[in-house]
C-alpha cells in the first residue's frame, strides 16, 4: 500500500523550475535511497515531502493519518536530559495523560540507541546527539522515517549499529547518504534526482546504480544524435537563396521545434576536475614510530606501545570510534606532538598537505577566491600561471560563487574548496581527516581516482567503509587491546578480525578483491610515470661534465636514481603478482 505519491510535482521560481515533473510513490515498509549531485534539489524534495514547502504544480497525495518522522542533516543544540528530549517525539506534555517519563517506548528506544536516560544532552558529542534525535524520531512509531545524511558525525560502530537498528525496525525509509556501504545495506530501491526530474529504480543499490548509469548513457547518446541532426538542419536552413525558395516548410517547422527542444534541455552539472600536484619523491621511509606511548596529563594512554613503519606510496587508513584519539595519533605521527615514550622519525624530503574535517584552514568571513589564493589573482599550478577564477571553475565554483563568503557555502562546497586549496600546492604526503563528508558520489569517485594515481603517501581518517576499501593498502585499528595494523581496507580488516587476525587460507589462490583490481588497473600508468622520472634522471646524469660538478649534487642525483630504480622494480613485481593471481583466479 502506498504511503505518499508525487504526481507531476514541480517547484521553483523563475524561467526554469528547480524540480519538475516528479512522479514516484513510496510504499509501506519500502526503503528508498535518494541520490543526486550536490545542489540537485534533494533537500528541497525532502522539504516538499515533509510539507514545509508547497508544490507550484502537481499534487502530493498522503495516506490518511500518515505519520512521518525526520532525522535532519544538521545537529541542533540540545538542552535537557536525554529522557525528556526523546519523549518529545510522543508529543505528550509533562503532567498530561500518561506519565511520559515512565513510558516504556521512550526508555526502550533510549536503550536501543545505546544511551542513558539521565545523560545531559548538551554535554554529548555530535554523533551521540544524532542518536538522541534518531530515538526521538522513532519513538512515535512513524509510518515513514526521512533521514538526511544520517551517518555524518558518526563513527564506524555507531554507523553499523544504526544500520542494524533500521533493518530490524521494519518501517518505510527515505534516506540521503553518501556512504555507499550504508546504501547497500538498507536500499531496496533508488530514487535518482537529476536535472530537476527523478527516476525510480527497484532492486539492490548496486543493480539500481548500474541501471541508472546505463540509462544516462543511452540518454547522452540520444542527445548526441539529436544535436548532430540539429546541426545538419541548421546548415540546411542557412543555404543560399535558391535553396530557401525550394525548402520544405514542414522541415522548417520541424527545425523550429528542434530549437525549442534543445533550448529547454537541462544540461547536467559539470564534473569536478581534480588535479593533485606532486612534489619530488620523498625518501622511501616516510614515518617510523618505535614503541611509542602518549597520554595527556593524568589521563589514560591514547597510544600505547605502537610501532609502525609507513613507506612511500602507502595508503594507511586509521579506524576507531569517536574520541579514541585518531587526530592525536596523526599529530604524533607528523611530529606535532611528542610521545611520552618511544620515538617518531620522519623521512626526508616530506611536503605535507592536510585536509581538516573542521575546515580550520578556511576563513568563513573571506570569499572563496581569497581563501584559495590569499588575495592573489593567479596561482602557479603544474608550472603554469592560472587565473584563480579559472582554477575554481574546475571545482564547480562559477565566478559569482567565487565572490561569496565561505560561511554561505554548503558542507559539500566547503569540502570541494578545501580540496582545491590543498591540491593547488605540491605534496608527497597527504593527510585526509574525514574528506568524504557531504561529497556526492560522482565527486567521491573522482577523488578515489586521483588518489589512485598519486605516487605519494596517504594517511586517511574516515568512517566511510566503501572509501576505505577503495583506497587503503592497510588499516590501523583501535581495538580493546590497543592499536593493530591489518593488510587491506575495511572489508579485509573485518575478515581478518573474524579469523582471529589471520587471513583465510582455505583456497590456494585468493581471487583479487575490488581494491586489488583497481590497483592492477592503475599500475601501468604508475609504472609509466616512474619510468619517465627514471629517464629524466638518466638524461641529467648523462650531461657532459655532470660528474665533474659538485659532489653533493652528484650524490643527490645518484640516490634519487637508486630510489626510483627500486620503485620501478617493486612496481613491476607487484604487477606480475597481481596478473598471476588474476589469471589463476579466473
Amino acid at each position: 500500500m502506498s504511503l505518499i505519491t508525487f504526481q507531476d510535482v514541480s517547484f521553483g521560481h523563475g524561467p526554469q523550475s528547480l524540480l519538475t515533473g516528479l512522479d514516484f510513490t513510496i510504499n509501506e515498509r519500502e526503503s528508498v535511497c535518494l541520490v543526486g549531485r550536490n545542489g540537485s534539489g534533494k533537500t528541497t524534495l525532502l522539504n516538499l515531502l515533509m510539507g514545509r514547502y508547497q508544490p507550484d504544480g502537481g499534487r502530493i497525495l498522503r495516506r490518511q493519518n500518515l505519520r512521518v518522522s525526520e532525522l535532519p542533516q544538521e545537529v541542533p543544540d540540545l538542552e535537557g536530559q536525554v529522557l525528556n528530549i526523546v519523549a518529545q517525539g510522543l508529543e505528550v506534555e509533562a503532567g498530561q495523560g500518561e506519565k511520559w517519563e515512565e513510558d516504556h517506548r521512550v526508555l526502550e528506544w533510549i536503550q536501543r540507541v545505546g544511551l542513558s536516560p539521565q545523560l545531559e544532552a548538551s554535554s554529548l558529542s555530535a554523533g551521540m546527539k544524532r542518536r538522541v534525535l534518531l530515538a526521538r524520531a522513532l519513538v512515535s512509531d512513524p509510518d515513514l522515517l526521512v533521514l538526511d545524511e544520517p551517518t555524518n558525525h558518526l563513527d564506524l560502530p555507531s554507523i553499523e549499529s544504526m544500520e542494524e537498528l533500521l533493518k530490524r525496525w521494519g518501517g518505510a525509509l527515505l534516506f540521503i547518504s553518501h556512504d555507499r556501504t550504508f546504501c547497500r545495506g538498507l536500499g531496496q530501491s533508488l530514487l535518482a534526482l537529476d536535472r530537476g526530474s527523478c527516476r525510480k529504480f527497484d532492486g539492490d543499490f548496486d543493480t539500481c546504480e548500474a541501471r541508472r548509469a546505463e540509462q544516462l548513457r543511452h540518454e547522452d547518446e540520444a542527445n548526441r544524435h539529436f544535436d548532430k541532426k540539429l546541426e545538419e538542419e541548421e546548415r540546411w536552413i542557412r543555404q543560399g537563396i535558391k535553396a530557401r525558395r525550394t525548402r520544405n516548410e514542414g522541415r522548417v517547422r520541424a527545425l523550429e521545434q528542434m530549437r525549442v527542444e534543445r533550448q529547454e534541455r537541462r544540461e547536467g552539472q559539470g564534473q569536478v576536475k581534480f588535479a593533485l600536484q606532486e612534489a619530488e619523491l620523498s625518501g622511501r621511509k616516510v614515518i617510523e614510530a618505535k614503541s611509542i606511548d602518549f597520554s595527556y596529563v593524568e589521563e589514560e594512554p591514547l597510544v600505547k606501545a605502537l610501532s609502525l613503519l609507513v613507506e612511500r606510496g602507502d595508503r594507511l587508513a586509521v579506524l576507531g570510534p569517536n574520541g579514541c584519539g585518531k587526530t592525536t595519533l596523526i599529530r604524533l605521527l607528523l611530529g606535532d606532538l611528542k610521545p611520552t615514550r618511544g620515538s617518531v622519525v620522519l623521512g626526508t624530503g616530506l611536503q605535507v598537505a592536510m585536509f581538516d574535517q573542521l575546515h580550520s584552514q578556511l576563513d568563513p568571513d573571506r570569499t572563496v577566491q581569497d581563501n584559495l589564493a590569499e588575495g592573489a589573482s593567479h596561482l602557479d599550478v603544474f608550472g603554469k600561471r592560472v587565473h584563480v577564477l579559472g582554477y575554481l571553475r574546475r571545482y564547480l565554483f562559477p565566478a559569482a560563487r567565487a565572490q561569496s563568503p565561505v560561511k554561505h557555502l554548503s558542507g559539500g562546497e566547503r569540502n570541494r574548496l578545501l580540496l582545491a586549496k590543498l591540491f593547488s600546492k605540491p605534496s608527497n604526503l597527504l593527510i585526509l581527516d574525514e574528506p568524504t563528508n557531504d561529497l556526492d558520489a560522482e565527486t567521491l569517485d573522482l577523488l578515489v581516482e586521483v588518489l589512485g594515481e598519486y605516487t605519494g603517501t596517504v594517511l586517511v581518517v574516515s568512517h566511510d567503509r566503501d572509501f576505505i576499501d577503495r583506497i587503503a593498502t592497510s588499516t590501523l585499528v583501535y581495538e580493546p587491546n590497543g592499536l593493530k595494523e591489518y593488510v587491506g581496507g575495511y572489508s579485509d580488516w573485518v575478515r581478518q578480525r573474524s579469523d582471529g587476525g589471520e587471513t583465510q587460507k582455505t583456497h590456494k589462490v585468493k581471487r583479487l578483491d575490488d581494491r586489488e583490481r583497481r590497483e592492477l588497473f592503475n599500475l601501468p600508468a604508475q609504472i609509466e610515470k616512474l619510468e619517465q622520472k627514471q629517464a629524466s634522471i638518466h638524461e641529467r646524469m648523462a650531461e657532459p661534465g655532470f660528474y665533474e660538478g659538485d659532489a653533493k649534487e652528484v650524490e643527490k642525483w645518484t640516490e634519487m636514481l637508486k630510489s626510483v630504480d627500486e620503485d620501478v622494480e617493486k612496481a613491476y613485481e607487484r604487477w606480475e603478482q597481481l596478473e598471476e593471481r588474476k589469471g589463476e583466479g579466473d
